[in-house]
């Protein structure tokens, strides 16, 4: 049980947490610990309405852990990230477009860093229809059959920032081409053992083709992981209002935006915390060494 009281927002994954007000969010001195072991329960936390300003949701996560400060350029206030299509307020609209597909942040780093450990959300303006969802990995890993976690276990995946980007672009002209496929790509492994213990599937978009698997085959047994994984029983959609705070466990969650017009403005607060673990399996089988990103 958490210091924090929650209320499910699905079968799966969300809870609602009714309690916890902004002066108690920045001035508690349990809560992160509590936020953290309630996010270890039930993935994806929502704030309703909490109303948090740039520099409150900063101090917050960074009671968590350190922050993101690389990618932070389009806001003045230090880990904060302006997350809109509006090409006037940031530079990053082009692979922002890969938010519409289900994906797991950082999977493609230029260095060595390991994915966000939790990622942090504040609606600014709300566009229609622009929901945000989750679906658990981990739970995605605990509903495979005994049969295909034994073939997995050995699976390593190439992650391609392109993949998560391109098909969500329209009309792609040349130069934005060349600037996604100039990103890097990373291999993973396709089961996740986390220092917990708790496994996940590293899935997502970005998720492109299993190493030395026909390329066509890998393709699709990744899609088909992704689509068993993102059922409508097994996510939580969060239909936001102006105000709306939301935290989740960026290593074991897939996320998206849903399809909406992008005519509409639409503006959220992002801070991310640093990830402390990289994408390894801890064993493949007995005798095995442990396999790291």
């Amino acid at each position: 049980m958490t210091g924090i009281k929650l209320s499910r927002l699905s079968d799966t994954v969300g809870a609602e947490v009714v309690d916890v007000d902004r002066d108690r969010l920045l001035t508690d001195p349990d809560l992160p610990g509590e936020v953290m072991t309630a996010l270890d329960e039930v993935g994806v936390l929502v704030f309703p309405k909490l109303d948090l300003d740039p520099e409150a949701q900063a101090a917050f996560c960074r009671r968590i852990g350190p922050l993101e400060t690389q990618l932070t350029k389009s806001h003045s206030v230090e880990g904060v990230t302006r997350i809109t299509l509006d090409r006037s307020k940031t530079a990053m609209a082009d692979y922002l477009m890969g938010n519409f597909g289900w994906h797991i942040d950082g999977c493609t780093p230029h260095g060595d860093e390991y994915p966000p450990m939790v990622t942090m959300l504040t609606a600014q303006i709300v566009a229609e229809g622009a929901n945000t969802e989750f679906a658990s990995t981990y739970a995605a890993y605990d509903n495979l059959a005994d049969d295909e976690k034994q073939t997995f276990v050995g699976y390593r995946v190439l992650h391609s920032f392109e993949s998560a980007v391109l098909p969500f672009l329209d009309d792609p002209q040349p130069e934005q081409i060349a600037r996604l496929r100039a990103q890097p790509t990373k291999v993973h492994p396709l089961v996740w053992e986390h220092e917990s213990g708790r496994r996940s599937l590293v899935i997502g978009t970005h998720a492109k083709e299993i190493v030395g698997l026909p390329a066509d085959q890998g393709a699709a047994l990744l899609s088909e992981l992704l689509e068993r994984a993102t059922q409508p029983d097994r996510i939580y959609r969060h239909e936001w209002a102006t105000g709306d705070t939301v935290l989740w466990d960026n290593r074991g969650l897939v996320h998206r935006v849903a399809r909406y017009d992008t005519s509409e403005p639409r503006e959220m607060f992002r801070t991310t915390v640093l990830g402390q673990e990289p994408i390894q399996l801890g064993s493949v089988g007995p005798g095995s060494q442990a396999s790291a990103s």
